[in-house]
């Protein structure tokens, strides 16, 4: 089987109808933060930078996504939201370099039944190694699952630190809806970002082809 991706892959087709009620959309974003005081510093400012600062982030492990996952365009969430995220971040200090990628595919199993995984990397490789590797992971789950793709995204992003500071760069996949739960959540703060490292991607970006 083929597993690489590209051509006719980067179109986005019509999702199939999710078998339950809850909604499971989400988005690819990064950020980097190049004047951080700590690694800690350097992290929260790229969750104020992505969005999330206001948020309670559920980090969740492993390739698997909702079921009936679709690609949706960033959005801002309100206080106190209970937010599910696949992503890595990567620090680097006074001049170094590193980088973070993040990527979804939705795909069909041999059965017919439309599944969605997701990769994530963290490197201290530059941002052309860095996505070569996160394509490669991304190819053996695929490969691992004997799954097929039909669309898929990915972002890759690198921080250079400044001068006695830290760096950090995070990219992230945002399935703000899929939990379900959390309780009360406040308004939505409209804040402007201090960072030039923001950047999403589209739905069908990237290409895993090596």
């Amino acid at each position: 089987m083929d597993f690489s991706i590209g051509g006719p892959s980067s179109t986005p087709s019509a999702p199939t109808p999710q078998a339950t009620g809850t909604p499971t959309g989400g988005w690819l974003m990064t950020a980097v933060a190049p004047w951080g005081e700590s690694e800690e510093d350097a992290f929260d400012q790229c969750l104020v930078d992505l969005g999330l600062g206001d948020c309670r982030l559920v980090q969740v492990k492993g390739a698997m996504l909702p079921m009936g996952f679709t690609a949706e365009q960033p959005r801002s969430l309100p206080m106190g939201s209970l937010v599910e995220c696949h992503f890595s971040v990567a620090y680097s200090w006074d001049g170094g370099t590193a980088c973070a990628g993040a990527a979804w595919a939705r795909c069909n199993t041999p059965e017919g039944e439309e599944v969605a995984i997701v990769a994530t990397i963290a490197t201290e490789e530059d941002y052309e190694e860095t996505e070569i590797l996160l394509k490669r992971q991304m190819q053996r789950r695929l490969a691992s699952r004997d799954l097929e793709i039909i669309e898929h995204g990915i972002a890759v992003d690198e921080v250079t630190a400044a001068e006695g500071h830290w760096g950090g760069v995070i990219a992230a996949l945002i399935l703000p809806d899929s939990l379900g739960i959390g309780g009360p959540v406040g308004r939505v703060r409209e804040m402007s970002s201090s960072s030039t490292g923001l950047r999403t991607a589209s739905d069908g970006g990237g290409n895993f082809s090596l």
